[in-house]
């Protein structure tokens, strides 16, 4: 996992095609310190080509860990299958999804 602060904004760039049951524990094992030490995180997903349920439960584990101390994350470069997944389940509509990096950064309060 790639990571970059950039104006206060914690983005980090999944680099695996795939999160399923298979990565999921790795993923979360990753992203742990970042939940504890950022309040705003942003996914870049353009290389996740995969998700199943269990990748879509690390999703709201995210989510859920930032929204308990006052934080938030938000999501970009989505692909297209990975984006089918979500509004088939309406994840979209429980966490911001945006179509690039500049748009998602841009919609942070200054």
């Amino acid at each position: 996992m790639k990571s970059e602060k950039i104006s206060g904004v914690m983005v980090l760039e999944i680099e695996t095609p795939t999160l399923n049951a298979g990565n999921v524990k790795d993923f979360k094992h990753l992203i742990q310190p970042f939940l504890e030490s950022e309040e705003h995180v942003l996914l870049d997903l353009s290389q996740l080509t995969f998700v199943d349920s269990s990748g879509l439960g690390a999703f709201l584990f995210c989510l859920k860990r930032l929204n308990q101390k006052g934080g938030d994350l938000r999501l970009c470069n989505i692909t297209k299958p990975v984006r089918v997944l979500f509004e088939l389940v309406r994840l979209h509509k429980v966490i911001d999804v945006f179509g690039s990096r500049e748009e998602a950064l841009a919609s942070y309060p200054e």
